[in-house]
């Protein structure tokens, strides 16, 4: 009981945001240097995942001492915080406790990696993660209630995760990688932002102001629409100027899914329940997107 009690509070489904981005960098850094260093991926990895852990559950903790989450009467599986402190499943110090722990375990994976490294930037992208990480939604500074949130999460599982595992295998940043996070930041900031629509009310009774919140809902999700197709123009766009490999037009391939989510959320963003679908295709697109880049970097490189 314990076990699955732990695996809702570090909502370990959503770890994908984190498998993503690392496998991304990798790939694109293989794709140049033609070597793979297998131990410093799955360091990347662990490292970065017991971050994402950390996060999820200082995000919980904060969200309850600021009341956010008890103030939410719509939760869903995608929104409204893990709910194990709501359901009195675990006590509130416990998970700060647990949160700090993955923090610092997290920290020691990038302070070994700085140092077999020798690198510097390891270490500040680290620092940069855990700051972010922890301040999400602690004070004194609660990003995610001042209007920061969705950009902070999109560099955190965009650019910074991206350009570090890329900079693990290669020991320099690129052009490439950087442009190789873009869609897979925007994409991330979407499933956080269509899932901010069912915690609406709750966010804006104790002044989290969400986009969603500084926004009305429906020009809120005219925004998510105009970044979802963004992520396909941007896509097109690195393929044209040479960029990309011509095989990552393979994610174009998941159109017929970004339809029906625009076709979903537009009719249906102001009525909770029949939202989610849209919330788990946004899921899916991220995830989707983002290994469907990673295979057409693979597939350039065994056959250029």
């Amino acid at each position: 009981m314990s076990f699955k009690v732990w695996l809702k509070a570090l909502r370990v489904p959503f770890i994908t945001a984190t498998i993503v981005p690392v496998l991304l960098g990798s790939v694109v850094a293989w794709h140049l240097i033609d070597s793979f260093n297998w131990l410093y991926f799955f360091l990347v990895l662990i490292g970065v995942s017991f971050l994402h852990f950390g996060t999820n559950l200082a995000n919980d903790y904060y969200d309850h001492k600021s009341n956010n989450d008890e103030a939410n009467e719509t939760p869903t599986q995608f929104s409204g915080g893990s709910r194990v402190i709501q359901d009195g499943l675990l006590a509130p110090k416990k998970i700060l406790y647990v949160a700090l722990a993955f923090f610092t375990l997290g920290a020691a994976i990038g302070l070994y990696l700085s140092w077999a490294l020798q690198s510097v930037e390891i270490l500040l992208l680290g620092v940069v993660g855990i700051f972010f990480g922890y301040f999400y939604t602690a004070g004194p500074f609660k990003f995610g209630y001042r209007g920061f949130g969705e950009f902070i999460v999109g560099l955190c599982f965009g650019p910074l995760v991206v350009l570090g595992s890329y900079y693990v295998q290669t020991g320099f940043f690129s052009s490439t990688a950087l442009l190789a996070s873009i869609p897979v930041g925007i994409l991330i900031t979407l499933v956080l932002y269509i899932n901010e629509f069912p915690d609406y009310n709750a966010d804006k009774s104790v002044g989290k102001k969400t986009l969603v919140v500084a926004f009305n809902k429906q020009k809120a999700m005219h925004l998510y629409h105009f970044f979802l197709l963004l992520v396909y123009l941007s896509i097109l766009s690195f393929i044209l100027i040479g960029f990309f490999p011509v095989w990552t037009l393979i994610t174009f391939i998941t159109l017929p899914l970004a339809v029906k989510v625009y076709l979903v959320s537009k009719k249906h963003f102001n009525e909770i329940q029949e939202l989610l679908p849209a919330n788990a295709m946004t899921i899916a697109l991220h995830l989707s997107i983002g290994l469907l880049l990673s295979v057409g970097f693979i597939v350039d490189k065994l056959l250029g």
